[in-house]
């Protein structure tokens, strides 16, 4: 069955950066584009970046433009989001996501906080 896995969220200082990992297993990782979402308490998910199959092509929100960087590696059946420049707006709960066949995989999600 389709599996994501999350990891590398914690508690960071503003300014600063971490980089998300999620691991994909049970289909073919690099015939799908993939994506990061987050969701911060009483606010709606938000779509942060997505990748193409290639990983050639990718877009992000406005918000986290020149911040962030969406990348994959399709031998590791690996997203990653590497988040610089970080500030207390971005605190939530960032999850990956594939529409498979007309369906949506979400993995569990791993907390971001930012605070000083």
């Amino acid at each position: 069955q389709v599996q994501l896995v999350e990891s590398g969220g914690g508690l960071v200082q503003p300014g600063g950066s971490l980089r998300l990992s999620c691991v994909a297993s049970g289909f073919t990782f690099r015939r799908y584009p993939m994506s990061w979402y987050r969701q911060a308490p009483g606010k709606e998910r938000e779509l942060v970046a997505t990748t193409s199959r290639s990983g050639g092509d990718t877009n992000y929100a406005d918000s986290v433009k020149g911040r962030f960087t969406i990348s994959r590696d399709n031998d590791k059946n690996t997203v990653y989001l590497q988040m610089n420049s970080l500030t207390p707006e971005d605190t939530a709960l960032y999850s990956c996501h594939a529409a498979i066949q007309y369906r949506d995989y979400w993995g569990q999600g791993t907390q971001v906080t930012v605070s000083s």
